[in-house]
């Protein structure tokens, strides 16, 4: 028998930060501690197929349904009670999506050409952890897992067709970056850290999620020692620094005390040290904490905030470049899942137009089991064109519309191969 469950449609609403401000965003945000409430709240409200996206840029919910509008309703009484908000005011801060529209949407998110940094990796792991979340919740049906394979295909084309995610977009990225380049797997390089600055401490953090193989603290404040131990940093006091500068393939600078913490006499001992193997030093500092005519050794490669500014800036650029082909990767899989569907919707049809042909010969077969193969396959092809034909009578003499007709007969036409029926005169010149 053919399927006759009724058929699913997307669905997404959310606040985003294009839609809503962040504070909206911040009572909104569920964690995995607050899932199971409000899975069982959507289930509670006819919501049976849905993952939920708790990230800075948006609190949305992405799912199928069969009347995606009431889901939508739904949701939005789920999101109005945990923000605390009337659903009217709620709703003018909400995205809401159907059909091709939420496929979109969802296929572009993963592709992570939502987000306030196109681009990043790390959405594809937020939204892949989502699907994974809703799923133990037993919120992903067959529908919805269909839809979300389909976004990741999207995904992995974006990714491996275009070079959206080639260039480092942020100061912190672009360092490491720049510490790829030019030592290559980051697993066998030491960093030293000079100072306790923000900056220091967003690349350091950076660097060591890249895998470098260890880290040194040192610096002219009281505090290091302390944040050494916080950070997980080897401490070095700064009197040694000299010994760390050395050791180290990667300076990270943050300290901005208004002198040259690294002079050119100290580098330069640490370059004869390390037999003129290269340094890279990120000068975080502001003012500066490396003297200019450090630039100048053989050896000591040197990048300063504006230098880092620079290959972010490079970097987005790229990345806005590439996002306009990406945009029609997603625009092609979108039209692709949408036809992949329809095909799919016309199986069960097909299906019963096959057993109903076959019930047909055999009712033939078995009236005249004698009969030669020039009368059986006769009185076959009348038995199948007698309920078309009947069924196009009464449809031309139901409609008085010319344009109706026109479209029926070329329906049949496509359906069966025949030539174009055009105004309805072939009869006319066949005789």
């Amino acid at each position: 028998m053919p399927d006759k469950s009724p058929a699913l449609e997307p669905f997404v609403i959310g606040a985003t930060r294009r839609s809503s401000t962040l504070a909206l965003r911040d009572r909104l945000f569920i964690d995995e501690a607050a899932a199971p409430d409000f899975y069982r709240r959507l289930t509670e409200s006819g919501v049976t197929q849905a993952i939920m996206l708790s990230t800075c840029d948006r609190v949305e919910v992405q799912g199928m349904a069969e009347a995606p509008d009431a889901a939508t309703d739904a949701v939005r009484v789920v999101l109005a009670a945990r923000a605390g908000e009337e659903q009217a005011e709620l709703a003018a801060q909400l995205e809401t999506l159907t059909g091709d529209e939420a496929v979109r949407r969802i296929f572009a998110v993963a592709a992570s050409l939502e987000s306030q940094v196109i681009g990043e990796s790390q959405v594809l792991g937020q939204v892949k952890e989502g699907h994974r979340l809703a799923d133990r919740h037993g919120m992903v049906g067959p529908a919805l897992e269909s839809l979300m394979q389909a976004a990741y295909a999207a995904a992995k084309r974006v990714r491996s067709e275009t070079e959206i995610a080639e260039r480092s977009v942020t100061l912190a990225s672009g360092a490491v970056q720049i510490a790829r380049d030019l030592h290559g797997d980051l697993s066998g390089s030491t960093g030293l850290i000079l100072g306790l600055g923000d900056m220091g401490d967003l690349i350091g953090g950076q660097l060591r999620l890249a895998g470098l193989a260890g880290t040194i603290l040192t610096g002219p404040s009281r505090r290091t020692e302390a944040e050494a131990r916080r950070m997980g940093c080897n401490f070095v006091p700064f009197e040694d620094i000299e010994d760390a500068l050395a050791d180290a393939d990667i300076v990270v600078t943050a300290a901005g005390t208004g002198r040259f913490l690294i002079t050119v006499e100290a580098m330069e001992q640490a370059l004869r040290r390390r037999k003129r193997r290269p340094v890279l030093i990120l000068d975080g500092g502001v003012p500066a904490d490396v003297e200019p005519a450090v630039h100048d050794l053989d050896g000591a490669f040197v990048y300063t905030l504006d230098d880092l500014e620079q290959v972010a800036r490079e970097g987005r650029a790229n990345r806005e470049a590439a996002a306009a082909e990406a945009w029609k990767i997603v625009e092609a899989e979108t039209d692709g899942w949408r036809r992949s569907r329809a095909e799919r919707d016309a199986v069960p049809t097909l299906v019963s137009l096959r057993n109903r042909f076959e019930a047909m010969r055999d009712e033939i077969l078995a009236a005249d089991p004698n009969a030669d193969a020039a009368e059986a396959t006769r009185r076959l092809v009348n038995r199948l064109l007698h309920r078309p034909s009947e069924a196009l009578r009464e449809l031309a003499a139901e409609s008085g519309d010319e344009a109706e007709k026109q479209a029926v007969a070329r329906m049949v036409a496509r359906l069966f191969g025949l030539p174009d029926v055009g105004d309805g005169n072939e009869d006319d010149k066949e005789r």
